[in-house]
């Protein structure tokens, strides 16, 4: 299956409408369809952009794998992330991994909805720059669920408080959908991922959502 920004089977009139997109300096989604190139633009969506084969949807596509609400875009605070809580039978692929719960986007990630594939580009965000990590941080690599059960370790911290503190075992397994003894090894994984074995037990934790947000693994905006 070709990108849809491969610019070895767009025509001319398409690079010239894709330039002029990018011009426009509004993120933008562009894919392909049976009719040839497709831009949508997300300047004027709001908040939330709805994903499916339903014609009310925002983006309604044409491919019977997508489910009739398949997934949402959200915007928050400027950024675009990609939503799927179990809204789709086939699930929503971000660089083809399978994604869920809330996912940033960055210009040139490949979202795939069904066998369709959009491209989500954003130069605005590429001439801001991202953040940038710390010299001596290597970057971790984690699997879906392993960001998940972060997520939810670090869900307390999103409004701010200075009296917060890391989600018990408990409250992850309750959100996650997962027993407190796999919760229990993913956070020994964790650990030793971030280098965190050799802290004592108890303050594991708080050390733990102190080095993800410092490294930007999770953002507020995540949470």
């Amino acid at each position: 299956m070709a990108r849809p920004d491969d610019a070895n089977v767009a025509s001319p009139a398409e690079l010239k409408e894709r330039l002029d997109a990018e011009r426009g300096g509004e993120p933008f989604l562009l894919y392909r369809d049976g009719d040839g190139q497709r831009i949508v633009g997300l300047g004027a969506a709001g908040e939330r952009f709805s994903v499916g084969r339903d014609a009310a949807m925002d983006l309604a596509l044409d491919d019977d794998q997508v489910s009739l609400l398949h997934a949402e875009l959200q915007r928050v605070g400027g950024q675009w992330t990609v939503v799927d809580d179990g809204l789709s039978r086939n699930g929503t692929f971000l660089n083809g991994e399978r994604t869920s719960g809330r996912r940033r986007l960055r210009d040139g990630d490949e979202l795939r909805f069904g066998e369709t594939v959009v491209v989500f580009r954003d130069a605005v965000s590429v001439e801001a720059g991202e953040t940038a990590a710390a010299p001596d941080a290597p970057r971790v690599e984690l699997t879906d669920s392993q960001r998940r059960i972060l997520l939810a370790l670090c869900r307390p911290y999103r409004d701010g408080s200075a009296y917060a503190t890391p989600a018990t075992n408990r409250q992850i397994a309750d959100e996650v959908f997962l027993s407190v003894d796999a919760v229990k090894g993913h956070l020994r994984v964790l650990f030793e991922r971030f280098g965190l074995g050799e802290i004592p037990q108890n303050q594991k934790r708080v050390k733990l959502v102190e080095v993800a947000m410092q490294r930007g693994v999770i953002n507020i905006r995540d949470l």
